[in-house]
């Protein structure tokens, strides 16, 4: 048995995207840049691409800035954003949840001289918009806000605080890695100046991402050294990576909303099924206003490595978290922040559907998943009576 249910951390290739790949492996390796004819088929190549990007997020193809991923976007717009508007002050405000792509960017400018607001969230992971109001400053110079989290899945109020954003004529960038492609997505409607996103999390190819800068939006380029992606980014384009970006743009845009129902009743169904097993566990983000594909459950008396660890040697795919962040002996940063206690943020295991997964594979996994933290929890610390004492206040069952 082989279920993978790690979707956030990527996703496989779709099958019409190699399709769509490999010719430029091939016959259609001219540069980009080239005038002569293998250069002008590639160019045209990556220009269709641009536009089926720019037609999944409801921008213009010249407002996409492809790159080689969801880092180096959050890289480009943070700091191509802030040194940009350098002279007009030196303040950055974004969230305690962000990915590290967009929480040590934040970090690195603040060890320069830059002040950044790392605000809080909710038990829920969500920030209250409120919050961002209060945090605005004469010289606040971006307000970075995660789209949906990469852990618990919690999307946040982004058309809030975009009002907030243009009301002070204040760049607003989102990190939209993992919600492009599992939910409707329009920059207009949210508001943003500048969004990421990567290929290999909506069944594209890794090492390929975009950035999209809206049309007036003053930004540095952070790579020198050539005309490309229209002088925002230096260096000969991905071309094969570029294309299959785009077959995998324009797949989510026909099955974003039929694909997103069917994973929210999968995975509503796994927590059924995790929920009936007996024992203590947690829903760890927000229970409505979340990604359709992910579900993160702590589970007392359970560490998630060895949850981890044991479900695959039974075929099942799942992690603990951010895959940027494995083999980290620290709880997550995530639900630290959103007041998890390190206890049980550590027996915390995200799960990530995909568009392979099915209601057969939800049941064998809900199946293997009760037997084993059953068996784990039973090595678990005994109070004097015998019983196997739970954090959260209670007994769950006698060691056998």
């Amino acid at each position: 048995m082989r279920i993978y249910l790690d979707h956030n951390a990527t996703t496989p290739i779709h099958p019409d995207v190699l399709v769509a790949m490999l010719p430029y492996y091939r016959r259609g390796f001219g540069n980009p840049s080239s005038i002569h004819r293998f250069g002008r088929e590639a160019r045209q190549a990556v220009d269709e691409a641009r536009g089926k990007v720019a037609q999944l997020i409801g921008a213009r193809p010249s407002e996409i800035v492809f790159t080689s991923g969801g880092t180096e976007a959050d890289n480009l717009a943070i700091k191509g954003a802030v040194l940009a508007r350098e002279e007009k002050g030196g303040h950055i405000i974004t969230s305690a949840i962000e990915h590290y792509a967009v929480l040590v960017t934040c970090q690195y400018l603040e060890k320069r001289g830059f002040e950044v607001s790392f605000l809080p969230v909710d038990h829920d992971g969500f920030l209250d918009p409120d919050d961002v109001r209060r945090a605005i400053t004469d010289r606040t110079v971006l307000i970075s806000i995660m789209h949906a989290n990469h852990e618990v899945g919690t999307i946040e109020p982004l058309e809030e605080i975009g009002k907030l954003a243009t009301e002070r004529d204040i760049p607003f960038h989102t990190d939209a890695v993992q919600s492009v492609g599992k939910v409707p997505i329009d920059v207009g409607t949210l508001g943003v100046n500048l969004l990421s996103l990567s290929a290999h999390k909506l069944y594209g190819p890794k090492g390929v991402g975009a950035l999209y800068i809206r049309q007036g939006t003053k930004i540095l380029p952070q790579v020198y050294g050539g005309h490309q992606e229209l002088n925002f980014r230096a260096g000969t384009e991905n071309v094969a990576g570029i294309i299959g970006l785009g077959k995998a743009a324009e797949i989510a845009l026909h099955k974003t909303e039929v694909e997103g129902k069917r994973l929210c009743w999968l995975r509503d169904r796994l927590w059924e099924r995790i929920k009936e097993s007996g024992g203590s566990v947690q829903l760890n983000g927000h229970p409505t206003r979340r990604l359709p594909n992910t579900l993160n459950v702590a589970f007392d008396l359970v560490e998630g490595e060895s949850l981890v660890i044991n479900l695959d040697l039974r075929g099942v795919a799942v992690s603990t978290g951010s895959a940027c962040t494995s083999g980290s002996l620290e709880p997550s940063h995530v639900l630290l922040a959103m007041g998890v206690s390190p206890s049980i943020a550590r027996g915390s295991v995200r799960f990530s559907l995909g568009m392979e997964n099915t209601q057969e594979e939800i049941e064998d996994t809900a199946n293997v998943l009760e037997e084993v933290v059953r068996r784990l929890r039973l090595t678990s610390p005994l109070n004097e009576d015998g019983m196997v004492t739970s954090s959260y206040g209670r007994s769950i069952g006698r060691k056998v």
